[in-house]
């Protein structure tokens, strides 16, 4: 256990930011798998923006990999421009 104040301090924000991290991080999935699952192209590209603006979110956050964003908006991309 920690024994100085800063650090049980920085146990607490570290929990707070891991819960936050989690629900952001599923939510986004569950987005991305309900856009791959659509074969309405008029709702697709509806959702598609929302679906990049959350991708980006995690990304600046350092919750993915920059480069996991890149090719997951470039499949999806390529998702909704099939439909």
């Amino acid at each position: 256990m920690a024994n100085h104040k800063s650090a049980l301090k920085r146990i607490r924000s570290n929990q707070t930011k891991r819960l936050v991290n989690r629900y952001q991080h599923k939510t986004t999935r569950n987005a991305i798998k309900k856009l791959r699952e659509m074969t309405d192209a008029k709702e697709a590209n509806e959702m598609f923006p929302n679906v990049v603006s959350m991708i980006d979110k995690l990304a600046k956050k350092n919750v993915i990999h920059d480069n996991k964003a890149a090719n997951l908006k470039s499949q999806l991309a390529k998702h909704v421009a099939a439909l």
